[in-house]
């Protein structure tokens, strides 16, 4: 069964939702985005947050030491790199945490995706490309380009909704889907939609 992650949780109101539907993951956004939170919302946050629910932190080209602070102070259970950052960026971090980490691809072709899966990462996430942004585009890309032959377990990211969600888990049997703008009204979580893609998810076996 595939798990679902509900990323860009920014107020005490988005937590108190999926407190209620229990995703599997939950995202802080930590790199610039309408949905960024810093050290001390994100602490207050994750204090609010089921211990149930593993909180994943995403980055884009920051600083180990940041990552470093927060998988220490247990804000984050899980980092997600969105950036660039390459396997010497990866073995440094790793070597300073324990949390397991998610390297985010923007997916353009095939040969792409098998190469990433070399990185000394422990998950990869398969997201749209787009030349002007790191992610959150809510746009699909062509599933079609997703290796069969892939290994490492994966998070499928980019336009995933409550219309698409059971087609992709049952064409691709991703380990876990990502949405945060396709459970969104005027940029706020609205706990219907949550509620429904949970559901959607929870019903594919």
């Amino acid at each position: 069964m595939s798990r679902i992650k509900i990323c860009g949780l920014k107020r005490a109101e988005d937590i108190e939702i999926v407190n209620k539907y229990k995703p599997d993951y939950i995202g802080f956004v930590f790199s610039k985005s309408p949905r960024q939170v810093d050290f001390d919302k994100a602490k207050m946050l994750k204090e609010l947050l089921d211990k149930d629910i593993k909180a994943v932190g995403v980055f884009v080209n920051e600083p180990i030491e940041l990552i470093q602070r927060l998988c220490r102070s247990r804000i984050i259970d899980m980092v997600q790199l969105h950036g660039d950052e390459d396997e010497e960026y990866i073995k440094k971090l790793r070597a300073v945490i324990k949390c397991r980490i998610i390297k985010a691809v923007r997916v353009k072709s095939t040969e792409q995706i098998l190469e990433e899966e070399h990185k000394k990462c422990d998950f990869l996430l398969l997201d749209t490309y787009n030349k002007n942004a790191y992610g959150g585009s809510g746009k699909k890309f062509n599933w079609d380009l997703i290796p069969g032959e892939l290994v490492k377990k994966y998070f499928l990211a980019g336009g995933l909704d409550s219309n698409n969600v059971e087609q992709a888990i049952k064409k691709l049997h991703p380990f876990c889907v990502d949405v945060s703008s396709s459970v969104e009204t005027d940029g706020f979580k609205d706990e219907e939609k949550v509620k429904e893609i949970i559901e959607k998810v929870r019903s594919v076996s």
